[in-house]
């Protein structure tokens, strides 16, 4: 089946995909708010996790620059007081996903590409 997904219809489809386990070291931006370093601890072409340093409510918009890319808006969906999960506003390009995880991965790593 080829279809060109939404993403509204992939981030449904089981969070869409693979999700990377890693330590990178980030920058993450409030709304409103200078940026600050946080760790990710996963990654996935729809949104990461990372730590929790402020009391961002899930809908509030962010930026998170990740080593090498431009700063990528998303949307905080849960904080949990000591993480936060945010999803992108645009998937991330697989490509550029595989090559993070490859770099920076913690864990064996199969492709999102299977997944789409």
């Amino acid at each position: 089946m080829h279809e060109t997904h939404s993403y509204h219809s992939a981030a449904q489809e089981d969070r869409c995909g693979t999700r990377a386990p890693m330590r990178l070291a980030a920058k993450l931006r409030a709304s409103g708010s200078p940026g600050f370093e946080v760790t990710v601890y996963d990654l996935s072409i729809s949104g990461f996790c990372c730590d929790a340093v402020t009391g961002m409510k899930p809908g509030a918009i962010c930026w998170v620059t990740l080593p090498g890319l431009s700063s990528l808006q998303a949307n905080v969906i849960w904080n949990d007081g000591s993480r936060v999960g945010c999803a992108f506003d645009h998937l991330l390009n697989v490509a550029v996903y595989d090559r993070i995880v490859a770099v920076h991965g913690t864990a064996p790593q199969s492709s999102v590409s299977s997944a789409l």
